[in-house]
């Protein structure tokens, strides 16, 4: 082993592991993923999970298009291949929180399995939640409070996702919530339901 090669072992020996920060938080660090088209309530459901848990105590980490996309992603656009990289960079970003112990809620269209099957691959299948915010194209159209789905159909935005690019549901391991004729809150409670026991240090 070289010299350097040992120094470096060295140093991640000494470095505090997650089970010992997770230990001082009383809490256990995963990713919460959800993924869904654009309007289906992901970062509204995901803001609400994120105040939820951080009124029991509990330290989150949400990450979306607004702090991602103006940070480690701002040099990307919305390519096929830009896109997998902004994934990408997200899950490597989600790792990092999530071995500090911290509960980390992603929240992106995530169009395609490829692109998360690398995400999960990344952050690890037993600390990746997938959650599938379930809710009809048509649902989310009539939301469109940023007009995206308008310019779409008037060929003024292609590859967006829904219209002139596929979304593909997942289809094993993963967690769906039904928004069609449910509240916020009845959403926001059926994923904290299944995910509260995943979190908690018992």
């Amino acid at each position: 082993m070289k010299s350097e090669d040992r120094n470096l072992h060295t140093v991640f020996d000494e470095l505090l592991n997650r089970k010992d920060k997770e230990k001082l938080l009383s809490q256990r660090g995963i990713v919460i993923w959800l993924t869904g088209l654009s309007g289906s309530g992901k970062t509204t459901i995901a803001n609400h999970l994120e105040r939820r848990l951080n009124s029991e105590g509990i330290i989150t980490k949400l990450l979306d298009g607004d702090n991602i996309r103006t940070g480690v992603g701002n040099n990307l656009g919305f390519s096929t291949e830009d896109r997998a990289e902004n994934i990408r960079r997200i899950a490597e970003v989600a790792k990092l929180f999530m071995n500090t112990g911290i509960v980390t809620i992603c929240s992106f269209i995530s169009p395609t399995k490829e692109i998360r099957a690398k995400a999960r691959a990344i952050i690890g299948t037993a600390d990746f939640h997938e959650v599938f915010i379930n809710t009809p194209l048509e649902i989310c159209e009539k939301r469109d409070v940023k007009g995206l789905y308008q310019k779409a159909r008037a060929g003024e935005i292609t590859n967006f996702t829904g219209i002139g690019a596929p979304y593909e549901n997942p289809d094993n391991d993963y967690i769906e919530i039904v928004t069609n004729n449910k509240t916020i809150d009845d959403s926001v409670t059926s994923l904290y339901q299944q995910i509260i026991k995943k979190i908690k240090w018992s």
